[in-house]
């Protein structure tokens, strides 16, 4: 019987850097991948995400859900012939980081332009 053949993934972040790349099983899960990713993640980087839910995965342009496998999220198996399958990671920031801050960033935007008729 033939051997399972592995995905060899690595995944792009918002700054352009990467992590892996790394070959896993098709029937890895979404959420396993989110958690070898957060044990990965480089620790110089700014706006590290805390928990698996705080990542998004996106393949083909769809984000993939941590319930379904690789295989099930329509990864290429072997199409590729030994290709590295690129996907990007989205970082959800933190709610709770200086809410303060953020409101008095978010307030000019709302009066760039105003006019007036005379």
């Amino acid at each position: 019987m033939a051997k399972e053949e592995l995905i060899e993934l690595k995944f792009r972040l918002f700054d352009g850097t990467d992590i892996g790349p790394n070959k896993y099983s098709p029937t890895t899960t979404v959420g396993t991948v989110k958690e070898l990713i957060l044990a990965e993640w480089p620790k110089d980087k700014e706006n590290a995400p805390r928990t698996t839910s705080d990542l998004k995965l996106i393949n083909a342009g769809k984000i993939l859900e941590n319930i379904k496998t690789l295989a099930e999220c329509r990864v290429p198996v072997g199409e590729l012939s030994g290709g590295v399958i690129t996907m990007h990671v989205v970082v959800r920031p933190p709610l709770s980081d200086k809410n303060g801050e953020k409101q008095l960033a978010d307030s000019p935007k709302k009066n760039r332009c105003s006019c007036s008729i005379l």
